[in-house]
């Protein structure tokens, strides 16, 4: 009689899985979902880029240079003079983003008289070039809640607040706050002031 056991064989044991195997699965699922996460989350409020068009901000940003836009900051706070934001005029989603800095916030005053912008009485620090067109500014303007008048860097070729069509930019039109630029053949890339 011949035994059984030497030889071939073609069964093969069945391995079990083990809940430790199961468990480290899980952690790597769990881990790339959590990634993907944060990243998405990190690319909705940091992550907005855009380009500058025309010459309205120059020479702090010039015409065609990318920007990237912090649109989570103005959920916690509110843009402040001095501000470089991104908006879309009125709101209309189908025209370019506008880069300009804002002059002038909620319940200020503000006029253009003989070229300079006055805000509250004072000359404004951030608008020191001669304004030929003062456009709705040539009368006092009172800003109101949510209201933010802004202006380009270089406003004698600029369309910005004192358009009519353009006007006040509500808080509700603002995308964000400009942030950091990319190199360009004018300047270097950094952070905006």
């Amino acid at each position: 009689m011949a035994r059984r056991g030497k030889g071939l064989s073609f069964y093969r044991r069945r391995k079990k899985i083990s809940s430790a195997l199961i468990r480290e699965v899980f952690s790597w699922v769990f881990g790339i979902l959590a990634a993907i996460f944060i990243a998405s989350v990190v690319v909705f409020f940091f992550g907005m880029t855009t380009k500058v068009v025309g010459v309205s901000m120059e020479p702090t940003l010039y015409s065609g240079q990318k920007i990237f836009v912090d649109r989570f900051r103005y959920v916690l706070s509110s843009p402040k003079k001095g501000d470089v934001v991104v908006f879309l005029p009125n709101g209309n989603e189908n025209a370019h983003y506008y880069v300009k800095r804002v002059v002038a916030t909620p319940g200020d005053h503000l006029i253009i008289r003989d070229g300079t912008l006055f805000v509250n009485g004072l000359e404004s620090e951030w608008v020191t070039e001669y304004i030929a067109d003062p456009g709705i500014a040539f009368n006092e303007l009172t800003l109101g809640n949510g209201e933010y008048f802004c202006v380009g860097d270089n406003p004698a070729n600029s369309e910005d607040s004192r358009s009519a069509n353009i006007g006040p930019v509500k808080d509700s039109d603002i995308i964000g706050k400009a942030w950091f630029r990319t190199k360009c053949e004018e300047q270097g890339m950094g952070f905006i002031k």
